[in-house]
């Protein structure tokens, strides 16, 4: 919206239904706790967004049965956030990276659908010889066309947490209880197997997006770098609405204002 204030009218200009909410999320249906740092807690974001559920498109679907027959539904509620007044569209799970293209084709704005797709970016930020290692919520059911789809190496180490005592169970199995620490313990266990197993790995990328609230004590346990969704939402954010260093004299702004 551009308010005209050199103009004794002082016209505003609209076209969105929501100001203020540049970033849409699309949101898988669960009832899982989402405690401070998951993407659906709104209290997380230090901007506004807008949220939008898709109705059907469990944990268990989205996870296990790779979203079959989602495509369409995914697409239609991104449209629906782009029309509310979403200038971005992204996802709160990173197995929804099949449907990247689809997504951004259909809706005309900028699309990231996963956490994956950090991969090839840090890895060109790490010195020669060291890579990224993925941490995610099923290694059993990340599949060869979840990472081409990010643009992620076939060959990347990924370790999951299915085999924990708390976090996967609770997310797959849409549970409405969880025991924090115990899920706290299998991010860190797995995270420290995967480390330890591929030495190489100089830098953790988190696939789940309910796993940014242990990211710190996951970096802080294996003395490396880790990404997720929130630092990734966070630049992706950052290119929609450009920070206002409120220049003096700003040709764009008396450009804005003609």
């Amino acid at each position: 919206m551009n308010i005209r204030t050199n103009t004794p009218e002082r016209i505003a200009h609209g076209g969105k239904a929501v100001y203020g909410a540049r970033l849409g999320i699309l949101m898988l249906e669960a009832r899982f706790p989402r405690i401070p740092g998951d993407m659906g807690n709104a209290l997380s974001w230090p901007f506004p967004v807008l949220y939008k559920v898709v109705r059907g498109a469990s944990p268990q679907r989205v996870v296990r049965e790779r979203a079959e027959g989602l495509r369409d539904a995914f697409i239609d509620a991104a449209k629906e956030l782009v029309n509310d007044g979403a200038d971005g569209i992204t996802t709160n799970c990173g197995f929804l990276s099949v449907f990247q293209k689809e997504i951004a084709a259909a809706v005309g704005v900028p699309v990231a659908t996963s956490s994956l797709m950090q991969v090839p970016f840090v890895e060109r930020l790490l010195p020669p010889g060291r890579r990224v290692g993925v941490l995610t919520v099923s290694r059993r059911t990340l599949m060869p066309e979840h990472l081409a789809s990010a643009g992620v190496a076939a060959d990347t180490p990924v370790m999951g947490t299915e085999d924990g005592e708390e976090f996967t169970r609770v997310l797959i199995d849409g549970e409405v209880t969880m025991d924090v620490a115990a899920a706290e313990r299998d991010i860190l266990r797995f995270g420290t197997e995967l480390v330890k197993r591929n030495p190489e790995v100089g830098a953790i990328v988190l696939e789940c997006t309910n796993m940014i609230p242990y990211a710190r004590a996951l970096s802080e346990t294996v003395g490396l770098p880790v990404y997720d969704m929130y630092n990734f939402a966070c630049w992706f954010h950052g290119g929609l609405v450009p920070r206002d260093f409120d220049l003096p004299g700003s040709a764009a702004r008396e450009w804005r204002e003609r």
